[in-house]
């Protein structure tokens, strides 16, 4: 049984990596900041909630990174990857933490988990964007920094949008995929334990 349990997570796990990946890719609204606003957050948000932490976090950032290196978005494919599984982790844990806490309410718990999660992308790609400007322009001193938050500081509107819309869609989305049977197992699954 437990076998087949393992089996039912890891296709869960690669089919919430897959959408990941595609729901980056399909949308891309290019930003002046050289990325791009996409629905992706979306899934990021719901495989930490429907997998937890662990997979979640390891889907939302596979799927998030491969929508990168096939995007064209080469240089962005590593911090990417380490946002993105680090917002699924904190959705997953902060889902699990408030089902625990016996909010009986889905909707609420992921919305909080959305908002954890979308705070943890606007930080990791304002600092993403000061160590890559202070990077490519070679020099690690005062200017090269304020040249840095200059560059990031451009880079929380377009980031907020798209975290408002991937929280958005993730809950258009929470209904519909909870009525799949193997997934609502998952998400009760992920009220009370890592998985």
């Amino acid at each position: 049984m437990k076998q087949l349990k393992d089996t039912k997570t890891m296709i869960i796990a690669a089919l919430l990596t897959a959408f990941t990946c595609i729901a980056t890719m399909v949308i891309q609204i290019p930003t002046p900041t050289l990325g791009y606003i996409h629905p992706g957050d979306s899934l990021v948000l719901l495989s930490g909630v429907i997998l937890g932490p662990v997979a979640g976090g390891l889907a939302a950032g596979l799927g998030s990174m491969l929508a990168d290196l096939l995007s064209g978005y080469v240089i962005y494919a590593l911090p990417t990857f380490v946002i993105k599984a680090l917002s699924g982790v904190l959705a997953g844990l902060m889902f699990r933490k408030l089902r625990n806490a016996g909010l009986h309410y889905t909707y609420p718990a992921v919305l909080a988990a959305g908002v954890v999660a979308e705070c943890n992308v606007i930080f990791g790609y304002f600092i993403n964007s000061i160590v890559q400007t202070m990077f490519l322009s070679g020099s690690y001193h005062t200017e090269a920094l304020a040249a840095g938050l200059a560059n990031a500081v451009t880079t929380l509107v377009p980031n907020s949008v798209q975290g408002i819309v991937g929280i958005t869609i993730g809950l258009a989305l929470f209904p519909i995929l909870s009525q799949v049977p193997d997934i609502r197992i998952h998400i009760a699954a992920t009220g009370k334990k890592a998985v």
